[in-house]
């Protein structure tokens, strides 16, 4: 690993930190064997996670999700402290990881009794540019899927979906669900304006209740209109703005999407400076 070359990095396994060369699990673990296992990305900003009790709330959303019996809350919460505090990484501004799986178990889907495996780990985050693009791609989301609207650690769609996004120059795939409508990106949620309002698909689309996404919603009307609705995927082509949204991208303007060409547009920039100033003002809303 390259990118941790020359670094003394540890990172928290199951009980407590460890260094690299130690921070491995079972080969029989289910997140492994078969991504049964639910995480959050949470932005380190000045040494500080953003919004973390919503980012613990939703994973504990995603392990009940999965019907996986996690760790405690306040453990989960020792273990990040730990990690920002004793891992070694800049925290300036870094991406950190927490990581719930079922544990080791059998070979299959069958799960075992052993306990969960808790992992936190921290690295330097992607400093995004100030705009970015996105492409369309031929597969969908299952809004009807066991695991619609979970964050789980089986990313093996997205993977596809964002390989072939970066093959056309973008940095995000988005998607429709089964009925064709506006669902997400790969790791972000999606949101277009129209007629100077902004809107996002709802959550019966199948799509990952974003932090940001759903701090948007909370904040933005105090400035400008923002909805949940059902949207065609094809909105992509003539709403007037499109921006995505994430923790380690904030309010993220669009400029393309496959070869349209769009503005940076005054909704969006309303939208981000709105996020900015309550993020600073609140690190835990």
């Amino acid at each position: 690993m390259t990118w941790l070359a020359g670094r003394v990095t540890r990172f928290w396994v199951n009980d407590g930190l460890v260094d690299l060369e130690r921070a491995t699990v079972s080969v029989l673990d289910h997140g492994l064997t078969v991504g049964d296992g639910v995480f959050e990305t949470i932005l380190v900003r000045d040494g500080v996670p953003f919004a973390l009790t919503r980012h613990l709330a939703r994973l504990g959303r995603s392990l009940l999700g999965l019907g996986i019996e996690g760790p405690a809350d306040d453990v989960v919460r020792g273990a990040v402290e730990a990690v920002v505090s004793g891992s070694g990484v800049a925290t300036d501004f870094s991406r950190l990881r927490v990581t719930v799986t079922s544990g080791p178990g059998p070979f299959g889907s069958e799960r075992g009794d052993s306990p969960p495996t808790l992992i936190v780990t921290l690295a330097e985050a992607h400093v995004w540019g100030p705009s970015t693009a996105l492409a369309t791609v031929p597969w969908v989301r299952n809004e009807r899927s066991a695991i619609a609207g979970l964050k789980t650690t089986s990313y093996a769609e997205n993977a596809i979906a964002l390989a072939a996004a970066k093959r056309r120059g973008a940095s995000e795939a988005v998607l429709a669900d089964t009925q064709g409508r506006l669902c997400e990106c790969t790791g972000s949620n999606v949101f277009v304006v129209i007629d100077g309002e902004a809107f996002t698909p709802a959550l019966d689309c199948g799509c990952l209740q974003g932090v940001t996404r759903e701090l948007v919603l909370e904040w933005g009307p105090a400035v400008v209109a923002v909805h949940e609705a059902h949207l065609p995927y094809d909105v992509l082509f003539t709403a007037d703005e499109v921006f995505i949204t994430s923790s380690t991208r904030d309010v993220h303007p669009v400029v393309r999407v496959d070869e349209r060409d769009l503005h940076v547009g005054p909704v969006t920039r309303v939208l981000a400076d709105r996020f900015t100033a309550c993020a600073k003002e609140d690190v835990d809303p």
